[in-house]
């Protein structure tokens, strides 16, 4: 079993930054994908970024790309997503999405092994 903690998130005013966390314990796989979601009220949950083992393939959405940056520190076995210049309508639960073993960045929920319990973005205007 794979454990996925996610923290960072909270109140911002649109424009505003923040920065969440992601961390992966248990069974995990000697490489693995992870990735976050989010969902807002009334929403299906959708893709937001994506990152490899290695770091070297990353993916966005297009609605975050050139805000959001994904990252990852294997060492400490953590993910992290920096938002910048948000936005009202980024306001959502983000969860964190592990895949284990490949290299690809899925987009769809199917295709992840495991979840974490969320964690709530609100961006006032």
């Amino acid at each position: 079993q794979v454990q996925l903690v996610e923290s960072g998130g909270g109140l911002v005013q649109a424009g505003g930054s923040l920065r969440l966390s992601c961390a992966a314990s248990g069974r995990t796989a000697r490489s693995y994908t992870t990735a976050w979601f989010r969902q807002a009220p009334g929403k299906e949950r959708e893709f937001v970024a994506g990152i490899s083992w290695s770091g070297g393939s990353k993916g966005y959405a297009d609605s975050v790309k050139g805000r959001f940056t994904i990252s990852r520190d294997n060492a400490r076995n953590t993910v992290y997503l920096q938002m910048n210049s948000l936005k009202p309508e980024d306001t959502a639960v983000y969860y964190c999405a592990l895949k284990q073993w490949g290299t690809a960045i899925p987009r769809t929920v199917l295709q992840y092994d495991y979840w974490g319990q969320g964690t709530q973005v609100t961006v006032s205007s």
